[in-house]
């Protein structure tokens, strides 16, 4: 193993051991449940909006390690941006991990670079950034969406 391997899953395992903006985000505009059927791993994210076009991010959830360190960093490295910053970096993100050019700046979600050579884990790293897509849809049609109403 390469030491920018060893450094990569360093980084995935803290943020899976000591997950960032991780526990329920109070006033949400939007609650997003995510789900993994073919694993079963979960996600709640929560997003409320903040000044203009800016959101902030939180999540709860259980799942593997991938799953929940790619929680921790998208929260992170959306949480004081903006929703069209969001959106942009989500699509990036996808980009890479299916093995393609992101065509952005990733910083530490680089670390997800080789998870396009395991099909079975695409879906685990995947699972907070579609969630976050649907929460983004969401807020975006409703204004600020009612927290309670049902996902889908």
């Amino acid at each position: 193993m390469s030491l920018l391997d060893e450094l990569y899953q360093d980084l995935i395992l803290e943020h899976y051991r000591r997950p960032r903006h991780h526990g329920e985000l109070a006033g949400a505009d939007v609650v997003q449940e995510g789900i993994n059927p073919s694993c079963g791993d979960e996600l709640t994210l929560y997003l409320k909006a903040t000044d203009g076009e800016g959101i902030a991010v939180s999540f709860e959830g259980e799942g593997c390690a991938i799953s929940q360190a790619a929680a921790s960093l998208m929260s992170q490295a959306v949480t004081g941006g903006t929703r069209h910053h969001a959106a942009e970096l989500s699509a990036a993100f996808q980009r890479l991990v299916r093995g393609e050019k992101p065509g952005l700046e990733l910083g530490d979600l680089q670390v997800f670079t080789g998870v396009a050579k395991l099909p079975a884990r695409v879906k685990c790293a995947l699972l907070p950034w579609k969630t976050l897509d649907e929460a983004l849809a969401r807020l975006d049609a409703n204004g600020a969406a009612d927290p309670a109403e049902p996902a889908g």
